[in-house]
């Protein structure tokens, strides 16, 4: 159980219940003065269909789809001694489209003849109980949810716009809503919020408010039988749902996640992306480093913790790759408004997809088979041209749809929550400007296309320049050139915006205007742009550590090394958990770095690797982006007054310069990335590249940051009681531990 005494003493009874989200009418007895605690209950999931999966893992539906062979067979594994792997990135095997894409209306992959956007599937098939790329899934509140600081020009909340008497929203509440006498509310400096989402942006670094308000989340991760794109797999889903439930809270609140492992024979966790942790990183949901993974078969952990940022993030499983099978969903806290917008449309997830399950992927992967994706989804619908295969596929299955009002301005939340692919987001005929990146408030500037690598998160304010009526294609396509790896044949995800008054079941006959150039840059944005409104100037740093990305053999397959040591975690023993018994035996292949006490870190990142580049997430922090570019750095930090901070950021790809057809002669200029962050927050933080083949394949590594403090830490007993009950079921069940094991 978890220990809420430390954080909760000077709040009220956690008896007291509110309404589960924002996507549930408030009661009406909602006033100003709400209780200062507010106990948030999710309940509600769906278990998977019962039937008999042969292959033994992975979930319940036997999928014909794991046995296909791959289309080519990349990287390979080592011959003739081979070290190091130069092999050039494959080509798609396949054209757009596929051999019938003449049957379909590219993009949506609509068969002729068609011409309407009906979904083929019934409710509950393709996505299980998720209300996400549906037409009528509520928009976000502008003033945030109850029980948050209060300002009196905010709107007394009310049922989010639009609603239909047919639609089944999750989260529900297990409890009416009641309130505790005399409450009062922490002062704070929010800015000014209106109905119509138009506000003075508050000051650039507003301080944290003390909300005395706790959102517990029940939250559920279980197999199940799923078609996003038409195409049946075993899908993880969390409380029935791909993608999973919003997380939603107040900055300032504190949040508690109650995790059921419903999976029958492996372990789970639960990271809550972006978020620091400070005072609780026992409770980052990284298996290996702060915790043992929760059991099968009903399994329980609860995680308490500060919402330390606002803005836009998600959360998902760190073991394995799991959170690329599914086991993910969004997360908003909100906070201080700080750009002008009407609408707060809510969470866009964008993801690459793949038709075998996850367990085959990563099994691929390190056996030097790594898996072209098939597919690209936006909030997890897409179509597949099912002409292509002989398995069960349905045709026309369905895509997200988004409802626009002519004039007014939109607040889209995208979230890259995929496996490999790097996304580039766009609307037809809109600008798209950008006011955050990943938790970060930054001075607004626009584009045509937001690229966004694993784990990113962009805040963009689009207006709606069309007319009543209108139709427009929304997209996101893969990077091409070197930036990901798909069969070719569906790689770009569309969903539909309508505007008031349009037939919502019509095909948008608009064109894109991202170019060539745009889709093959494997970056992020120039780091000229994206400058925070909150500024905070580089110190010297107290120690620069270098290194170096390196793709090579260990002598029977290839994996990542981090100057020269492939990242391996044991389940069975957490490093925070060594550090508290004041035990640094670390293993080499855990990768912990202990920059001792000084103050600020300088990480010079080189990447010699040119098969995929990486995106490098930092947790417990956000960082300076200093520099990046290829070769040698020369020192130059762009905008040291005030760089670019986020908690990550793409290292780019080694150049190849002389390409041989011979294994290991070719050379490559390699890529750099300079990062800068505060030792402010003591435990032990991964900094890994996001995508889940790379981590799988060894690319982590540990940051033990002041360990003396770490000792003067209460950690809580139900982390040491998880470990007992791990400890316990892997004595009888050894886990089958195929990758990194994150």
């Amino acid at each position: 159980m978890v220990a809420y005494a430390p954080y909760l003493a000077s709040t009220s009874s956690l008896s007291s219940l509110y309404y589960a989200s924002s996507l549930v009418p408030a009661p009406s007895s909602y006033a100003t003065d709400v209780c200062e605690l507010v106990t948030v209950t999710v309940t509600q999931y769906a278990t998977a269909r019962p039937t008999t999966n042969p292959h033994g893992h992975g979930g319940p539906y036997f999928n014909p789809y794991n046995d296909i062979a791959l289309p080519y067979t990349w990287p390979g594994t080592p011959t003739n001694g081979e070290t190091t792997c130069s092999i050039p990135r494959p080509t798609p095997p396949y054209e757009y489209g596929g051999a019938a894409k003449q049957a379909y209306d590219a993009p949506a992959w609509i068969p002729k003849g068609v011409n309407k956007l009906v979904p083929s599937l019934p409710k509950g098939e393709q996505n299980g109980n998720s209300y996400w790329g549906e037409l009528d899934c509520p928009h976000l509140p502008i003033g945030g949810l109850p029980g948050g600081p209060y300002h009196s020009s905010y709107p007394t909340p009310s049922a989010p716009y639009p609603t239909s008497a047919g639609h089944s929203l999750y989260p529900t509440a297990s409890g009416s809503a009641s309130y505790s006498g005399n409450a009062t509310k922490t002062a704070h400096t929010y800015s000014t919020g209106t109905g119509t989402g138009i506000s003075t942006p508050s000051p650039g670094c507003p301080k944290m408010p003390d909300t005395g308000v706790t959102r517990t989340y029940d939250l559920h991760v279980a197999y199940q039988t799923i078609a996003p794109d038409g195409v049946t797999r075993n899908g993880l889903t969390i409380n029935g749902q791909f993608p999973g439930p919003l997380v939603e809270a107040n900055w300032g609140d504190w949040i508690l996640f109650k995790v059921t492992n419903e999976l029958t024979d492996e372990g789970t966790s639960m990271h809550a992306h972006g978020l620091f942790q400070t005072e609780t990183p026992w409770y980052d949901g990284v298996p290996a480093v702060q915790q043992c993974p929760i059991t099968p078969n009903g399994g329980t952990f609860e995680q308490l913790f500060r919402a330390d940022r606002y803005g836009t993030s998600w959360y998902h499983s760190h073991y394995s790759a799991q959170y690329s099978g599914g086991a993910h969903g969004p997360m908003v806290i909100y906070g201080p408004k700080h750009a002008d917008y009407d609408i707060d449309i809510g969470p866009v997830l964008i993801e690459d997809w793949f038709h075998a399950d996850y367990y085959t992927l990563v099994n691929n992967t390190m056996q030097g088979r790594f898996p072209p994706s098939n597919n690209n989804l936006i909030n997890g619908k897409m179509q597949y041209p099912c002409a292509n295969t002989t398995l069960p596929c349905s045709p026309n299955a369905g895509i997200s749809k988004f409802q626009f009002e002519a004039g007014k301005k939109h607040l889209l939340r995208l979230i890259n929550a995929g496996a490999e692919g790097v996304q580039k987001f766009s609307i037809d005929s809109h600008k798209l400007t950008v006011v955050a990146l990943d938790y970060i408030p930054v001075e607004p500037y626009e584009t045509n296309v937001v690229t966004l690598n694993i784990g990113q998160r962009t805040d963009v304010v689009v207006e709606a320049v069309g007319n009543p009526g209108d139709a427009y294609w929304m997209r996101s396509q893969l990077g091409t050139n070197r930036c990901t790896l798909n069969d070719g044949i569906s790689p770009n995800a569309v969903a539909a915006v309508y505007y008031n008054d349009a037939d919502t079941e019509s095909v948008p006959a608009t064109e894109s205007d991202v170019t060539a150039d745009q889709l093959a840059a494997c970056k992020n944005d120039d780091l000229t742009l994206g400058i925070p409104l909150c500024k905070i100037p580089i110190e010297e740093p107290s120690v620069t550590q270098r290194l170096d990305f390196e793709f090579k053999s260990n002598g029977t397959n290839f994996l990542w090394y981090i100057n020269n040591s492939s990242y391996r975690g044991d389940y069975n023993a957490p490093i925070l958990l060594q550090a508290k018994d004041s035990d640094y035996d670390y293993k080499p292949e855990w990768n912990v770095f202990d920059f001792g006490s000084n103050k600020t870190v300088r990480l010079h990142m080189v990447n010699h690797g040119f098969i995929g580049s990486h995106p490098m997430h930092l947790h417990g922090h956000d960082f300076h982006v200093l520099a990046e570019g290829f070769g040698e750095w020369d020192g130059t930090v762009t905008n040291p007054e005030n760089s670019v901070r986020r908690d990550v950021q793409t290292l780019q790809n080694g150049i190849p310069t002389t390409p041989n057809p011979q294994l290991g002669n070719a050379t490559v200029t390699p890529s750099y990335m300079v990062i800068q962050f505060t030792q402010d927050n003591p435990g032990v933080w991964p900094l890994h590249c996001h995508l889940a083949w790379h981590v799988s394949g060894g690319l982590f590594l540990n940051v033990l940051e002041r360990k003396d403090d770490i000792l003067k830490q209460t950690f809580d007993d139900d982390l040491f009681e998880l470990c007992d009950k791990w400890d316990a079921y892997t004595a009888g069940n050894p886990p089958n531990q195929i990758d990194s094991g994150l």
